[in-house]
């Protein structure tokens, strides 16, 4: 009678475990049909040549993309906002600054993709932890099969800058507020944002939300760099 009962709470085990592996196995391809059918349906496709004078450009390392754009234009001093003083360097003779999203503790615990760990990974996946933005500064760019140019006109451009202000989390003073003590290198800064990164609202779908929002050439969804590059 024991020894029956044990084999019946194994195999309803069994099936159980079975049963999990399927259904996630089944939501992983789902997830992934999804990211490639929606990364090409394409949004904006209609170029306008109407007076593209601003450069901004698109940068990936193949897992994280960031927007690139001038530091100042006739639209935008950035300076007044993500200033020099903020980094270490305090060089002035930067052009050129990057803006990335993502979650704010994977960015803490993993400044070098060596030190990806799973807890941080499945919890910038699966809980809604604060995010924040990623200033990088840059003397000049270059195009590469990892940076892409894009003209863009003075009006899409202002709308591009309203989308990534309204990412950025100000204090009483309308101030951004920088994350103290947190750094890559001399020439970087990082800002707490609005927002949580999830599986399905990542860094590059925060990206291609904002060339949706400057009425640049995107895709309907991505979590990947695919859709955008």
């Amino acid at each position: 009678m024991y020894n029956s009962k044990m084999r019946r709470y194994c195999l309803i085990f069994t099936k159980i475990i079975i049963t999990s592996i399927l259904i996630t196995v089944t939501l992983l391809l789902l997830y992934l049909l999804c990211a490639f059918l929606f990364s090409r349906i394409t949004i904006n496709p209609v170029d306008y040549p109407n007076n593209k004078n601003i450069d901004i450009y698109i940068l990936s390392n193949g897992f994280h993309s960031d927007i690139v754009v001038p530091i100042k234009s006739e639209v935008m001093d950035w300076n007044k906002i993500v200033k020099f003083e903020h980094t270490i360097s305090n060089d002035s003779s930067f052009n050129f600054i990057a803006f990335g999203w993502g979650d704010r503790e994977f960015y803490i615990n993993t400044p070098l993709w060596s030190d990806l760990q799973f807890d941080v990974a499945f919890q910038a996946l699966f809980l809604l932890n604060s995010s924040a933005i990623h200033a990088t500064f840059f003397k000049y760019m270059f195009q590469s099969e990892s940076c892409i140019k894009i003209s863009v006109s003075n009006q899409d451009y202002q709308k591009l800058v309203g989308f990534i202000l309204g990412e950025l989390v100000l204090d009483a003073d309308r101030n951004v507020i920088q994350i103290e003590n947190l750094q890559y290198d001399d020439n970087d800064v990082f800002y707490e944002a609005k927002g949580s990164f999830t599986l399905f609202y990542t860094c590059n779908t925060w990206v291609n939300d904002a060339l949706k929002s400057a009425n640049q050439k995107a895709c309907l969804w991505t979590p990947f760099e695919e859709g955008i590059f």
